[in-house]
């Protein structure tokens, strides 16, 4: 509960405020009347910071305002949007919105409204849910026409409107009231999540673009309750739309030392990684692989492999940038290997665990933590054995990890043209040396391919 009353806390916020005095200025100078809005209303009766504002000025006189407001403070002209009246001031490391008061209708295959002129309360309905349509004064008073302040002691999210034509209107507020429920530890309205299921379809291209999908997804994972944010996905049919690979993991029994489904040990793997986004996309996709690949005995051979493709296909389709593709789908390919480490391993097997995870070899012991933390598995405690020696390989000195030599060496000293032969020769070396059985030595290295591999020795 937020207990402080709302007016002596914006007051204190308001007083600190650097924006509101020059707002103040334009505002009074054009003779307009303008308020905060949204996030940062929101934000701060709860005491958490929110470094951008939310501007709403009624009438049509917003980019007017932007103007003024950016020559005051001695920012770059804003970028104006007259289509929308929306303009946008950067100031320092602030962005301050200024919006006209507007209303908005939407056409069942878009999510682009068209704008006309509106009154302020008409405005305030057309926003996502009533904790962010809040209004503060310029000189920090609260506005509360719709119960904002109500739902947020109550930590509830509900939409101004019926909550299926706010979500056809847009459904992106179908991800952001997931979201805001991971971030916040809000509850959902019950009209929420039965709308969300009626119009789960209206979450696909071309009416929500994948690109807005991928923003609210990271918002989800590197939440404080990211498991919460899958489970309202879930509930509110919208796993199964965007997220199939891992919906079917429903009903997918797992025996031996798991305690859930393939689904339900996700949501517990997710829930038991450290916010990282890449740590948390992995324990996500880790075991997509299972449902395709399970046999009547209950294995899932190559699951990982399978797994590591269909994570590929899954985080493309949702425009996640190409590296964090490789990163996570090298996780999700590799991540049985910490899992089923051993102390009877040799140096050589930590060290090939190094060079495959490459860049990801921390991430995927945490990978490895969770995943063995979801399940009655007895191998937590080696994964900081494991760690400890991983530790020491990698600083060895010279280190074992880079061969000192390379394919052109390989094609002089055993008189070679390049081809499959330098490739085969050059892994050899790599596992050799790996393995400790060749020093991480040129000189050495070079006189061992001479009376191996070569035709002639180096002079």
């Amino acid at each position: 509960m937020v207990a402080e009353p709302p007016q002596e806390r914006l007051a204190a916020v308001a007083a600190a405020e650097p924006v509101l005095p020059p707002l103040r200025q334009a505002a009074r100078e054009l003779g307009l009347r303008a308020w905060v809005v949204g996030g940062y209303v929101r934000d701060a009766l709860l005491g958490r910071p929110h470094p951008d504002l939310d501007v709403v000025v009624e009438g049509p006189q917003a980019l007017a305002l932007a103007e003024r407001f950016a020559r005051l403070v001695g920012a770059r002209p804003p970028a104006l949007f007259p289509r929308f009246g929306t303009a946008q001031v950067t100031w320092g490391e602030r962005r301050v919105e200024f919006a006209s008061t507007r209303a908005e209708s939407y056409a069942p295959t878009s999510r682009k409204p068209e704008v006309r002129p509106a009154t302020l309360a008409e405005d305030l309905l057309r926003r996502d849910f009533t904790v962010n349509a809040m209004l503060m004064d310029l000189d920090g008073r609260l506005h509360d026409p719709l119960g904002g302040w109500s739902d947020l002691q109550r930590r509830r999210l509900r939409t101004p409107r019926p909550a299926e034509q706010a979500f056809s209107d847009d459904p992106l507020r179908m991800l952001r009231a997931i979201r805001f429920a991971a971030q916040l530890g809000f509850e959902l309205d019950a009209p929420l999540l039965p709308a969300m299921r009626r119009l789960r379809d209206r979450a696909r291209p071309p009416v929500l673009s994948a690109e807005r999908v991928n923003g609210e997804l990271r918002k989800m994972l590197v939440s404080p309750r990211p498991r919460r944010a899958l489970e309202l996905l879930d509930e509110g049919g919208l796993m199964e739309t965007l997220l199939p690979e891992v919906f079917a993991g429903h009903g997918v029994a797992q025996g031996h030392y798991h305690r859930w489904d393939v689904f339900g040990h996700t949501l517990e793997t997710v829930a038991r990684t450290p916010p990282d986004l890449l740590v948390r996309l992995a324990a996500l996709f880790h075991d997509v692989g299972k449902p395709v690949t399970a046999t009547p005995d209950g294995a899932f051979h190559g699951h990982d492999q399978v797994g590591a493709e269909l994570t590929r296909a899954a985080m493309t389709r949702l425009r996640f940038a190409n590296a964090e593709v490789e990163r996570v789908a090298r996780m999700v390919r590799l991540h049985l290997r910490p899992v089923f480490y051993r102390p009877e391993w040799s140096d050589g097997a930590v060290r090939r665990l190094a060079r495959d995870a490459g860049d990801v070899l921390w991430p995927l012991l945490e990978l490895a933590r969770a995943d063995i933390a979801a399940s009655a598995y007895p191998g937590g405690g080696l994964i900081d054995e494991l760690e400890g020696r991983l530790r020491a390989v990698l600083a060895e000195r010279p280190s074992r990890m880079r061969l000192p030599i390379d394919g052109r060496d390989i094609m002089r000293v055993c008189d070679l043209s390049p081809g499959p032969e330098v490739g085969r020769i050059k892994a050899r070396l790599e596992e050799l040396v790996l393995e400790g059985t060749l020093p991480p030595d040129r000189e050495a290295l070079l006189a061992y391919l001479g009376d191996h591999h070569g035709r002639r020795r180096e002079r």
